[in-house]
C-alpha cells in the first residue's frame, strides 16, 4: 500500500515540463472524424467528454484529422465499467486508417474484464506492418471509475507509453537504420472500442455478455504538442530539436521517472516479448537496448 502511495505522489508531481509545454486542447471536431457508427458517437451537453458505445450490432472509432512525426500526444479515457470481458478499447497511433501490410503503429489496448478483476493494459510497436511487441501491465489504480490521462511521447530516440505521467514502457532507438523502430512514417491518433471476445479476456475464454450492453467508453481533454504532418514534408521535421518532446532530457528519462519505471517493472508487468523464449528462441534485436540510457 506504501508504495501505491509512493506512485501516486509521483504522478501528480513529475514531468513538469510537459505541462508548461503549450500543447493545444480543444474541441473533439477541431481534431477529429468519426471513422465509424457515428450513432454510436455521442458528445456530452458542453461538448468536452465524447463517448464511444460497443453493443452486439458494431462499435464506433474516430480518428485525427491530422498526422504527426513525433511529438507527445495525450488524452485522458475512463473505460467500461463492471462486467467487460470481451471489449477492448484502443487508443493508438498509426500511419494507415487501416491495418495495411506496411503501417507504422504504436498501441494501448485495454482489456475488459469479469467484474471485479482487474483491467490489463497492453501495449505494442509495429514497424513496416511487423508487431508481435506486446508488452502487458495491470494497473494501479480502477481505470473505471474516474478519467486518467494515457500519452505517448515519440521521438528519434525513444517511444515512452505514459498512464498518469507514470512510464510504464520505455521503447528504445539504436540510433542505425533498422527494422524495430518506427521513426519515419507520420501517424494518425486513433481511438476505437470493439468486441474482441476470441482473444482479450483469458485468451477467448470469456466471451461478450451482450446483455450487458451497451459498453461505453468516455474520452475528454486531448491534447498533442508535435510536429504535424504537410505534404510532400513539413518543415518542423529538420527543427524537432527546438521543442521540449525532441531535446536532450526528452531522450531518456529523467531520474525521478525512473523510480517510477522501475517500480512499475517490479510490481506491473505481467507480459514482455522480451522475456518469452518459447516464443522467441532468439529474442528480437530491441529487446538488447537498455530502456535506462
Amino acid at each position: 500500500m506504501a508504495s501505491l502511495f509512493f506512485i501516486s505522489a509521483l504522478a501528480a508531481a513529475f514531468h513538469s515540463s510537459s505541462e508548461a509545454a503549450a500543447s493545444s486542447q480543444s474541441p473533439f471536431e477541431d481534431n477529429f472524424s468519426i471513422m465509424w457508427s457515428e450513432n454510436h458517437f455521442k458528445t456530452s451537453e458542453d461538448g468536452n467528454t465524447w463517448f464511444l458505445s460497443l453493443d452486439k450490432e458494431t462499435g464506433c472509432g474516430f480518428q485525427t484529422k491530422q498526422r504527426y512525426r513525433f511529438g507527445w500526444f495525450s488524452m485522458k479515457l475512463k473505460l467500461v465499467g463492471g462486467d467487460s470481458a470481451g471489449v477492448v478499447t484502443a487508443y493508438y497511433m498509426c500511419s494507415e486508417n487501416g491495418a495495411g501490410p506496411e503501417r507504422d503503429e504504436l498501441d494501448f489496448e485495454f482489456l475488459g474484464n469479469r467484474t471485479g478483476q482487474p483491467y490489463l493494459i497492453q501495449t505494442n510497436v509495429y514497424k513496416n506492418g511487423v508487431g508481435g511487441r506486446e508488452m502487458r501491465h495491470m494497473l494501479w489504480f480502477d481505470p473505471t471509475e474516474e478519467f486518467h490521462s494515457y500519452s505517448i511521447l515519440w521521438n528519434d530516440h525513444q517511444i515512452v507509453f505514459f498512464v498518469d505521467r507514470v512510464p510504464i514502457r520505455v521503447f528504445k532507438n539504436n540510433g542505425e537504420k533498422n527494422d524495430f523502430f518506427p521513426n519515419e512514417k507520420p501517424m494518425y491518433l486513433f481511438s476505437s472500442i470493439w468486441n474482441a471476445d476470441d482473444w482479450a479476456t483469458r485468451g477467448g475464454l470469456e466471451k461478450t455478455d451482450w446483455k450487458k450492453a451497451p459498453f461505453v467508453s468516455s474520452y475528454k481533454d486531448f491534447s498533442v504538442d508535435g510536429c504535424q504532418w504537410e505534404d510532400p514534408y513539413p518543415a518542423c521535421v529538420s527543427t524537432t530539436t527546438k521543442k521540449w518532446w525532441d531535446q536532450y532530457q526528452a531522450w531518456h528519462l529523467t531520474d525521478s521517472q525512473k523510480m517510477d519505471f522501475a517500480w512499475v517493472q517490479r510490481n506491473l508487468v505481467i507480459y514482455d516479448y522480451c522475456k518469452d523464449t518459447d516464443r522467441y528462441p532468439k529474442l528480437p534485436a530491441e529487446c538488447s537496448l537498455s530502456p535506462w540510457g
